[in-house]
């Protein structure tokens, strides 16, 4: 176990770790005090699940009333009787919203919108991710007022002091993040400021992991020898493939040595994978209807999904009475059977599509990966472990599972993330740029095809537009607080019309090595944010062209992107006579 630093801050603040998982949601915090080590902590009590103290989870749920208010979430909208409450006074269930939030590109062969359970009428993913953050905060105020000592004056001294972690899936990105900012100022977890925005901070859910791996110890033997490690965080809706390697051990310091990827072969998938069989197979049965096959679905994933380990053995759903029977179909007394070549259909695309990207992740690495750890959710599933350890074990690979809590690594790795960082270098997951005129080449082909698009600047350059130019490209190492930049220049007959910028930073998401331009696979670029700056004082250089004179203004566009959070800047040298 790498022992956590005593904290260096000036004054005695909080910070929780924040996973809402696709399924299950879990905080952990730590008390930070000036000189002090701190102790991670997770909150294992909440609303409605009293009789299970000690659980660090509860489900990502939540049922609203008609009028848009929530009734209830988490555990309590989990509680025996509540779906008679729903119906008895209309009550919308809203689960696995989070996948709403995620890139369209990402894995859009197995997950599209239609896929997805709906929204709440009149709600915004943003406004239910954010319903269910004050939810989680108040669950973590109560406990903490609860379990500690003047808990009460406790949580008041600090309340305005939290620095909150967000964990998100490797694939997201910046637009996800301002989504999940929006939600925590939305919920009032800080206020809608430079000072509040600065107390939300980001962390992959690969790297909480490797931070959760570290502090508990699981990775002893791989610091010692210098070997490099892989992180599979199985969770509910994606999982995310990390690996890194340890280039020192005092103080601990690690580097990513292959991009991180993220597919979305959650447990999740299993069951839509399932409820598509059940469809199938009770089209024609008087047990095919809706509430009879959303019971089984229920059944389905809280005892015969977790349970499931061996194609050899026959799994069962219970769904009726003693007197449902359909032969047909496999129903006896009440209980759908199932073999174990049928359940093993709902597992194999999820292994297969792991053990694919494990293998594209080890062949691209920088270095030799021989022990990938295994966490999440998804990684108690006994089939799910049996079958991946086999598959990695016969390409040389150890594959290892802590014995307990694998559901909090996130949560507690996202704390020890803001702890105590021990990733010192990332690589960039995809190509970031803005969009620009290309000088015209009259020979060039490519430009000879877009000669009608010609455009003629003030200076008489004859240029193209739609041109894209890089400045990060995907798979560069970065180290943090490193920053990249690019020079540009913008022309014009008047002076005024250089007193403001407005520019767009994008993301190439396409495989090209050097993409051109931004009408060439068009649906690879999306924007990312756009910078705006008062260029009034900026110097302007007079120049004389072939029409007379314009004016020529100088900038960077700069980008730090050493953090799990990319931040873009503009800057100029100004003119201190204006």
């Amino acid at each position: 176990m790498a022992p956590l630093k005593p904290y260096a801050g000036p004054v005695r603040k909080l910070v929780l770790g924040i996973d809402v998982g696709t399924t299950y949601s879990g905080i952990s915090y730590a008390i930070l005090d000036p000189g002090e080590v701190p102790k991670i902590q997770g909150v294992t009590r909440f609303p409605g699940q009293e009789n299970a103290a000690g659980d660090s989870k509860i489900p990502t749920i939540l049922y609203y009333r008609p009028d848009g208010t929530v009734h209830s979430a988490g555990a309590e909208a989990a509680v025996p009787g509540i779906e008679l409450d729903a119906e008895d006074e209309d009550l919308f269930l809203s689960k696995w919203f989070k996948l709403h939030l995620r890139p369209e590109h990402l894995d859009s062969n197995e997950v599209n919108r239609r896929d997805l359970p709906p929204l709440p009428t009149g709600k915004t993913v943003v406004q239910v991710f954010a319903d269910f953050l004050e939810y989680l905060v108040s669950c973590t105020q109560r406990y903490i007022t609860s379990t500690h000592a003047s808990g009460e004056s406790l949580w008041n001294s600090l309340k305005d002091q939290i620095d909150f972690v967000l964990s998100h899936p490797n694939g997201w990105e910046g637009l996800q993040q301002g989504k999940m900012r929006q939600a925590a100022v939305l919920a009032k977890l800080v206020p809608d400021n430079a000072a509040g925005h600065a107390r939300i901070h980001f962390v992959t859910e690969g790297e909480a992991s490797l931070h959760f791996c570290v502090q508990s110890g699981l990775t002893t033997s791989s610091i010692e020898t210098g070997e490099s490690v892989m992180i599979v965080d199985a969770g509910g809706g994606t999982v995310d493939i990390s690996s890194y390697s340890f280039t020192s051990t005092t103080p601990i310091s690690v580097e990513e040595i292959a991009t991180a990827e993220c597919i979305m072969q959650g447990s999740t998938r299993v069951n839509v994978r399932a409820e598509k069989f059940l469809k199938e197979r009770l089209k024609n049965s008087a047990y095919g209807n809706e509430e009879d096959i959303k019971t089984m679905l229920d059944y389905f994933d809280k005892f015969t999904k977790p349970v499931f380990k061996d194609s050899n053995e026959t799994s069962y759903i219970k769904f009726g009475s003693m007197g449902c029977n359909d032969p047909k179909v496999k129903i006896r007394r009440g209980q759908l059977q199932l073999t174990g070549a049928e359940m093993e259909s709902f597992f194999q695309p999820a292994l297969d599509s792991i053990v694919a990207t494990v293998q594209r992740q080890r062949q691209t690495a920088s270095q030799p990966i021989t022990t990938v750890f295994l966490v999440g959710g998804f990684a108690a599933s006994p089939w799910l472990f049996n079958g991946l350890q086999k598959t990695l074990q016969e390409r040389g690979m150890a594959l290892c599972r802590p014995d307990t809590h694998t559901s909090k690594a996130v949560s507690e790795g996202a704390v020890s993330f803001y702890l105590d960082r021990f990733v010192s270098a990332r690589l960039i997951r995809t190509t970031y740029g803005v969009s620009c005129n290309h000088d015209y080449v009259p020979n060039d082909p490519e430009h000879a095809t877009r000669t009608l698009w010609r455009i003629i600047r003030p200076s008489g350059r004859v240029v193209l537009p739609n041109g894209f130019s890089p400045i990060l490209t995907k798979g560069t190492r970065v180290r943090e607080h490193q920053e990249m930049s690019r020079c540009y220049f913008r022309e014009a007959r008047e002076q005024r019309t250089l007193n403001r910028i407005s520019t767009s930073i994008t993301c190439y998401k396409g495989n090209a090595p050097d993409p051109h331009w931004m009408d060439v696979e068009s649906e690879m670029y999306t924007p990312l944010c756009t910078i705006h700056a008062d260029t009034s004082k900026v110097t302007r250089t007079p120049r004389q062209g072939s029409n007379g004179t314009y004016y020529v203004q100088v900038y960077n566009i700069i980008l730090q992107c050493g953090l799990t959070e990319l931040k873009a800047q503009i800057s100029w040298t100004q003119d201190v006579s204006r």
